[in-house]
Formats: structure tokens, sequence, C-alpha cells
């Protein structure tokens, strides 16, 4: 199978590609973002992507295809995955300066890990005899899934922090 051809849209290599276009294109945009607002709002939507989409893999994925890859491209894969974890995890931790060059190397490590595992993992992987379609749909119930763990998590985060920002106000203007 080419990877060139159209997919249907809830073939497995379809929707990671889709993932990886998704997380591209908000790398661009936080290199565009003018506010420091527009940027941590970029890498709030960066990272939940990624966590998403490295669970999809991790967990459905690599496994169906770990074993007619390669261990070397399978451990790179695994390797590059922690490494995006270690970034996120850092990015959740420190506020400081440093966060704009943090998520700046991340997200040349990502464009890196998905050029790769487009031109070599999913070109391999299209060859084998596996149920893609089938793949797929099992990949888009465990993402709603995770959609429905996380958003109501970070919808609980955003909006402590709006209410720790309304009582720092309330206090400034007291």
């Amino acid at each position: 199978m080419m990877l060139d051809v159209q997919l249907p849209a809830n073939h497995a290599i379809a929707l990671l590609k889709r993932d990886h276009e998704a997380v591209k294109n908000l790398f661009d945009r936080f290199e565009k973002a003018r506010s420091a607002a527009a940027r941590k709002k970029i890498v709030l939507q960066a990272v939940t992507e990624l966590e998403i989409h490295a669970t999809l893999e991790e967990e459905i994925f690599f496994p169906t295809v770990c074993g007619d890859i390669g261990d070397q491209i399978m451990n790179n894969a695994y390797e590059e995955h922690h490494v995006v974890r270690v970034l996120v995890a850092d990015l959740g931790r420190d506020r400081n300066a440093r966060n704009h060059a943090k998520f700046t190397v991340l997200a040349e490590s990502v464009r890196e890990h998905i050029t790769e595992e487009e031109d070599e993992m999913m070109h391999r992987a299209s060859a084998l005899n596996i149920d893609f379609l089938a793949l797929g749909d099992r990949m888009l119930e465990r993402k709603k899934e995770l959609l429905a763990d996380v958003v109501p998590a970070i919808r609980q985060k955003t909006l402590a922090a709006v209410s720790a920002k309304r009582r720092e106000v309330k206090k400034v203007k007291a």
C-alpha cells in the first residue's frame, strides 16, 4: 500500500498522519504568536494532542506493527516518545522564561520524529497484512476515552487558574 494514496478517514495511518499535521500546525502557530497568552494556549493544545497521540501509538499502533517493523525503528520511536514526555512534564512544572525555548526544542524533536515515523515506520507498516480500518476504529474509540478524561481535567485546571487570577485582582483592588 502506498502512503501517497488517499486513505479512508478511519484508516489507522491516516488518523496518525492527521494528528501529525494538527501538531505541526500548532507548532507553526506558536512560532507566529505574538502574546504570551496566545503561546500558552497553544502549548496547552499541543501538549494535549501529543499526550493523546503518544498514548494511541504506544497502546495500539506500536504493539500491532512492532514485530514486523524492526527493533531499531521501534526502539527509536519509544525513546523519542520518552523525550517528548520529559519535555512535556518540564513544561508543566516550570513557569519561567525558558518555556519558550523548551517548547521550541519540543517542536523540533517532534517534527523530526514525525518525519521518521512517516518515512520509515508507516511506510513499512503499510505493507503489512493488517486491517488498518479496524485498527483505526480501535484508535478512534480510545481517543474518545482519552478526550473524555483529558478535556474535563484541562477545563478544571483552567477554571482554577482563572479563579486564582480573579482573587489576585480583587486583592490588588482592595
